[in-house]
């Protein structure tokens, strides 16, 4: 259930109109009806503050959960969390020319979006030497995370060798 269903189950279960909502909460009504059709994200914290005013708190379950990644997209997190794994000062200064290399070879053979702009803030990422960034793009599995790693620089870091093994494909 999404946030906005929530709101209008607590809102229907109370009684509670947009209008009453609106004025007990100073939230304004076209914003209420907005978070209810879902236009409008309606946050963890403006959702707790809502349904507060109408006598109830939320209540955030947090568990782990697999992201569901394609297949390509799965092995492509396993070779990067290798990559991150073994990432740190040094490795970024001795992978640096490979991966300038790889971003100018991307770049002369990668068109359209969302991947030309994802070739760029890879490169800030290298030019600014942001490990945490870098490690954050390498591991992540939000599609942004994803699509980033669809035109990684860090071909060729990995062995073949070490690619097989990390797959699971090594003989």
């Amino acid at each position: 259930m999404n946030r906005g269903e929530l709101l209008g189950d607590v809102m229907r279960e109370t009684g509670t109109t947009q209008s009453d909502l609106s004025l007990i909460s100073g939230v304004r009504q076209p914003s209420i009806s907005q978070f209810l059709s879902g236009r409008v994200d309606l946050s963890d914290r403006m959702l707790d503050r809502l349904l507060s005013c109408m006598g109830y708190r939320l209540e955030v379950v947090r568990k782990p959960v697999r992201p569901g990644l394609r297949r390509s997209e799965e092995r492509s997190w396993r070779l990067h969390r290798e990559i991150s794994r073994r990432l740190d000062g040094t490795t970024l200064r001795t992978w640096r020319p490979i991966m300038l290399r790889n971003l100018d070879r991307l770049r002369d053979h990668v068109t359209g979006q969302p991947h030309l702009k994802n070739i760029d803030r890879w490169q800030r990422l290298v030019d600014d030497d942001d490990l945490l960034g870098i490690h954050r793009v390498l591991t992540g599995l939000d599609r942004d995370s994803v699509e980033m790693r669809e035109v990684s620089p860090m071909s060729g870091v990995l062995t073949q060798e070490e690619r097989l093994d990390v797959l699971g494909l090594a003989s």
